[in-house]
């Protein structure tokens, strides 16, 4: 329980710099652009795709992070390859930021496209760490406490399984409906949400 507590930390530390360098990314309209309070508003409007890609990505990782947070309530104890895995699935949160960037920076122009096709991708790539790490949870030995039932680790990657064929869809969908696949982004995670919510936690 110690060395999971251990693990559990420095994840969190992992998530909490990850959101910082997403609001990082949101830059104050330069004060040598404005010259009257109509030019400030304009500027704080023009940063929509800032604000857009910003929550967008936040609700990714504030829902990666709460069902982290309860995947180690269930664990009794750790192994290599979990913590191999948990390290993969830290990879792909910091790189989180990187997406955000990009897809504010080109959404509102002729090239949206590939950002939106890139960050879809980046979903894809989390859902597959996922499923890596739920699967160390009970490959080569079950990780789990004795009171929590294998089904709900079984569930849980189902469900990210799922997500995995939602992002994957999406990235493809982008080519041709980058607004669609955008919107399908948007609504997984209020659907992880929901279910987290919703998730028997015990």
């Amino acid at each position: 329980m110690k060395e999971n507590a251990r693990i559990e930390a420095f994840s969190d530390g992992v998530f909490a710099i990850a959101i910082t360098l997403l609001i990082l990314e949101i830059k104050v309209p330069p004060y040598a652009s404005i010259h009257s309070v109509d030019d400030l508003w304009k500027g704080l409007y023009q940063l929509w795709p800032s604000y857009f890609a910003f929550i967008l990505s936040f609700g990714i990782i504030l829902v990666s992070w709460v069902n982290h947070h309860y995947l180690f309530n269930a664990l009794e104890k750790s192994s290599r390859t979990f913590l191999y895995a948990n390290g993969f699935l830290l990879l792909t949160i910091t790189f989180m930021p990187f997406p955000t960037a990009l897809l504010a920076q080109y959404i509102g122009t002729e090239y949206a496209k590939p950002a939106i096709a890139f960050y879809c991708f980046g979903g894809v790539v989390n859902c597959i760490g996922w499923i890596l790490l739920l699967k160390t949870v009970i490959k080569p030995k079950l990780l789990l406490h004795h009171s929590v039932d294998v089904e709900l680790i079984y569930g849980i990657r189902r469900t990210t399984q799922m997500g995995l064929a939602v992002y994957a869809v999406s990235t493809i969908l982008s080519f041709w409906f980058p607004l669609i696949a955008l919107s399908m982004n948007l609504l997984l995670w209020i659907v992880w949400i929901t279910l987290s919510i919703n998730a028997k936690t015990e």
